[in-house]
């Protein structure tokens, strides 16, 4: 099923997986709007879109609940990336977390309702799952959070929900699994893993590890997590709607296979790079041991079929890295 030009606004949309997103449905012919403050996204992510003809930039906070009315004007679907990442920042500053993952939540839920936003797609989080230890992770049995940051991308699930029910603004939650690849940012104290690995690895640092690399992730590439957007747009299919749904691979690798591989993959490019050790320290607070999504109810509603394997994504990760974040 494909869709006639549709008005977008992607919010975030100049972070990691916000400006893959702006990438590919510009590439698709519809009209992009992208809404970013610029805290954790990069300008350098969407310079390549300023002068495309239907791509439209506002620099603004989804803490403004006046600035979210003046985003989504017009717009059709809402794709809401926009979130402060990270458990451990959430840790060290519980509050801007709230304030930007809830009330900036809140206002874009709002301003969608009042703007007559045909549906509502949004980031939600593995972290939901807390301390549930069961595996696989299937949508409706969930644990308490571990940390701020869950309680922020919960709360998130129980007020769309509440905004489909009390005002019929139709939501589509994607609980996203470790997601991973080409432009996700290698730098700052809380940079995703593969890519602080992999910049690491090419400069021939030794990558520390938290724990004894025994613990595992469903690691997600991006293509997969745009595809489920794209399928949550596009389903007509009224069950599908007003739910939430794993976004993952459904498979899972602990950080030493993922290590193994990475070092594999970077050591056809630099030889050298199969030599350099790695270091293991103390496990992180807050971090789950294993997770694992299932996802039939993504198969089953949207009819999800995720293209990339963990060792395929990866694979053209280390090479997107090599050829642009390479120093020479």
């Amino acid at each position: 099923m494909t869709m006639d030009a549709k008005a977008i606004l992607i919010t975030g949309g100049a972070g990691f997986i916000g400006s893959n997103l702006c990438e590919y449905f510009l590439g698709k012919g519809h009209q992009v709007t992208c809404l970013d403050n610029f805290a954790t996204g990069h300008r350098h992510n969407v310079a390549e879109f300023l002068n495309h003809p239907n791509f439209r930039l506002i620099e603004g906070d989804i803490r403004s609940l006046e600035t979210c009315h003046e985003a989504v004007k017009n717009i059709d679907f809402v794709l809401h990336q926009a979130a402060l990442g990270s458990v451990p920042r959430s840790i060290n500053d519980p509050i801007t977390s709230n304030e930007v993952n809830v009330s900036g939540f809140l206002n874009m839920l709002v301003a969608s309702r009042d703007a007559g936003v045909k549906r509502f797609i949004y980031a939600a989080s593995s972290s939901t799952y807390g301390d549930s230890e069961s595996l696989p992770k299937v949508e409706d049995k969930i644990g308490k959070p571990l940390s701020p940051y869950a309680i922020t991308k919960y709360v998130n699930e129980l007020y769309a929900e509440i905004f489909s029910k009390t005002y019929g603004l139709e939501t589509i939650g994607l609980r996203y699994f470790n997601v991973y690849g080409r432009r996700q940012d290698p730098n700052g104290a809380y940079a995703a893993v593969i890519p602080k690995f992999v910049m690491q690895l090419m400069s021939h640092e030794s990558p520390v590890v938290n724990g004894d690399g025994n613990y595992s992730r469903d690691f997600t590439y991006i293509d997969n997590v745009i595809q489920m957007n794209e399928l949550a747009m596009l389903t007509q299919n009224e069950e599908a709607v007003n739910t939430v749904y794993n976004t993952a691979f459904g498979d899972r690798t602990t950080l030493n296979d993922m290590l193994y591989y990475l070092k594999l993959y970077l050591s056809e490019l630099d030889q050298s790079i199969a030599d350099v050790p790695v270091i293991y320290g103390p496990n992180r607070v807050g971090d789950i041991p294993h997770s694992l999504a299932s996802i039939d109810k993504a198969k089953q509603l949207l009819q999800y079929q995720p293209k990339f394997s963990f060792q395929q994504g990866l694979k053209e990760a280390v090479a997107w890295y090599w050829k642009n974040l390479k120093k020479d």
